[in-house]
């Protein structure tokens, strides 16, 4: 996919900020992202340097990857020290599991529209960790569920199973055709043969709405003296094993406040997004309208 207007690596221009795109796992890069750690933080270096606006860095995670807005977070935090209040502002993620889990829907009813009794829709991305991965297979879950897809499957670009096997799997349960659909902003590396690919999950002008969306929120909540980095470093709380607090329920994590709203934006393709703070943390079960 293409970057937003890039400047430099990692660069897009806003009108009231610097945007720098922050990548991982699912494949940010092949939206103009850059990796967290040493080139994001080169990245807000240069942007603090072309411009007096705030550099604002937009998390490019689909849902599936809290360790980079927490390392977003962190590097915000570090930078910080050596800027002035309000240069520096984190925003939202890119997208959260409910965006994801709607945008799939709405892939997978095209990738299937001239077959459904006989096409079977394989879910894929470049493979993360244990948690990452079975986040994949619960979103799959969903767009079934609430579908009208007689099969959906899940493959791992680089992992178990890749997807020459989620492939076969379609075909051994009695698809004719198999459509892959990325859950992610990367192509696959390989494809296998007889699969076919439906193209990004999101379009270039899509992803630059939804940037801009993230980076105004962002602006939005600096100028009332939130930098949204404590609420990144927050993001991984809760991800991965669970563990008990004990009979007191007193978990003694000082370092993380519960008392911030989950907020999730939602998009719709004609470009009338609205963004609302919602308390719970569940699919909608249904497609952008």
């Amino acid at each position: 996919m293409a970057a937003i207007a890039p400047e430099r690596p990692g660069r897009a221009t806003e009108s009231a900020a610097s945007v720098v795109l922050a990548g991982g796992h699912e494949g940010g890069g092949s939206a103009g992202a850059v990796h967290p750690g040493r080139p994001l933080a080169e990245a807000v270096r240069a942007a603090l340097g072309a411009s007096p606006e705030p550099v604002c860095v937009v998390p490019m995670t689909l849902g599936r990857d809290p360790g980079l807005i927490a390392d977003c977070a962190r590097a915000l935090r570090w930078l910080g020290r050596e800027e002035g209040a309000g240069r520096l502002v984190l925003a939202p993620p890119f997208a959260t599991v409910d965006h994801l889990t709607a945008w799939l829907r709405t892939a997978a009813l095209k990738a299937v529209r001239e077959a459904p009794d006989t096409s079977a829709v394989l879910v894929t991305a470049p493979a993360a960790g244990p948690f990452e991965d079975a986040d994949l297979f619960r979103v799959a879950r969903l767009v079934r569920q609430y579908g009208h897809h007689r099969w959906v499957e899940v493959a791992f670009d680089g992992g178990d199973p890749d997807l020459a096997e989620g492939a076969e799997r379609c075909r051994l349960l009695g698809a004719g055709h198999v459509s892959l659909v990325r859950a992610a902003f990367a192509p696959p590396d390989v494809l296998p043969d007889g699969v076919l690919d439906t193209g990004p999950l999101l379009s270039g002008a899509a992803i630059a709405q939804v940037v801009r969306a993230r980076t105004r929120e962002a602006l939005h909540r600096l100028a009332h003296g939130r930098d949204g980095v404590a609420e990144g470093l927050d993001a991984e709380h809760g991800h991965g094993y669970a563990h008990s607090h004990g009979p007191g329920g007193d978990h003694g994590h000082h370092d993380h406040d519960h008392t911030h709203p989950h907020v999730h934006a939602h998009e719709h393709a004609q470009g009338h997004d609205h963004e609302h703070e919602q308390g719970h943390g569940h699919p909608h079960g249904r497609s952008p309208h």
